[in-house]
């Protein structure tokens, strides 16, 4: 499917100043200095290209859950990304690839895939966020992440002016990374999935989700049960959103689980601690296992800002907290982790116009 972008200008907003933190989960972040909605593609394409071209700095938000938004807000042009739409592109015997526009609701994409008997996608329920973040972060939870099902995304390329269908290989998905993370260079239109014409999950890889189901680790279930099974636990970990739930007021995990080379996980002597081996040598450690023998239990607060009373990874506004605050908070958690393990842990969302 080719867009053929509109070279006509979105028509903008009339109020001088708009809350940032309005269009986030978090709810912090300062205010743009104008604030474009679009719900098509060719508009979206529009938007960026001229912004461009005049040299004015532009974000672009959708779901807003995997941003951290300074205080100060955003000196230039918000682009609010609101683009729906799910299409199946090719059947094949067993399989069936969807293209979904980058602004629709990721869940809702979910809750498609499981009503219509398409499996792959089912641990990722009650992620919060759009379809079009998901390559960006490579998102994943309960032993899948979206890169086992991106067959290509489809992205403005500013560099060269042109919408383009990547590959896989071309994306470079990484843990919680791909070539679209920490660069402007390209705008994601569409990403297209490939899915198993199945009623039933893809193998349950993961331990807790395994046992939440009463199955064992390579097991099958029905698409159903598998996805109420994981809302039940997100919801239990306060990351499913509830606008009543402050602890849902977050960018669900904060920080990312340290990876480190067989010899560092040798040095650090933590063979009792909860780990992962890869495939490659290294070792995956759980930031939320470091983060509490830290020092840093769940309710741990900050300025108005908490570590979640449910879940340590998620850092959380209590209603009436601040970026800086938030910030503040994640840098004692770092430091003390850094103090306590030698091991520094990372942020896992995307910082715009503030720092760790």
């Amino acid at each position: 499917m080719n867009v053929v972008p509109d070279v006509s200008r979105p028509r903008q907003l009339d109020t001088p100043a708009y809350s940032l933190g309005a269009y986030t989960t978090l709810r912090l972040g300062g205010p743009a200095g104008t604030l474009t909605v679009v719900t098509e593609t060719d508009r979206a394409v529009a938007t960026v290209r001229n912004a461009a071209a005049e040299g004015r700095p532009l974000l672009v938000l959708a779901g807003g859950s995997n941003v951290v938004i300074g205080d100060a807000g955003f000196p230039g042009e918000a682009l609010l990304l609101r683009t729906r739409g799910i299409e199946v592109v090719e059947t094949r015997a067993g399989s069936v690839v969807l293209r979904v526009a980058a602004g629709e609701l990721w869940d809702d994409f979910v809750e498609y895939a499981v009503s219509n008997g398409w499996s792959g996608v089912e641990c990722l329920s009650g992620i919060p966020g759009s379809a079009g973040a998901t390559p960006i972060q490579n998102v994943g939870a309960y032993g899948q992440e979206v890169a086992h099902t991106i067959v290509a995304v489809h992205a403005y390329d500013r560099e060269h002016d042109t919408i383009r269908a990547m590959s896989p290989l071309e994306c470079a998905f990484a843990y919680r990374s791909s070539v679209f993370k920490h660069s402007d260079r390209y705008l994601v239109t569409e990403v297209d999935f490939r899915l198993t014409v199945s009623g039933d999950s893809a193998p349950i890889r993961y331990a807790e989700l395994a046992r939440g189901l009463g199955v064992e680790a390579g097991d099958q279930v029905p698409l159903r049960q598998a996805r109420d099974t994981v809302l039940k636990l997100r919801a239990g970990k306060g990351m499913v959103l509830d606008p009543d739930d402050k602890d849902t007021w977050s960018v669900g995990s904060f920080f990312t689980n340290p990876v480190v080379s067989a010899e560092r996980w040798a040095q650090l002597g933590l063979a009792h601690a909860p780990h992962w081996p890869g495939e490659d040598g290294t070792v995956k450690i759980p930031a939320a296992w470091l983060i509490e023998h830290a020092g840093f239990p769940k309710g741990f607060a900050g300025d108005r800002v908490a570590i979640s009373s449910k879940h340590t990874l998620a850092l959380t506004n209590r209603g009436a907290g601040t970026t800086e605050g938030l910030l503040g908070l994640a840098r004692t958690i770092r430091d003390g982790v850094q103090d306590r393990f030698g091991i520094e842990l990372h942020p896992e969302p995307v910082l715009v116009n503030c720092e760790l």
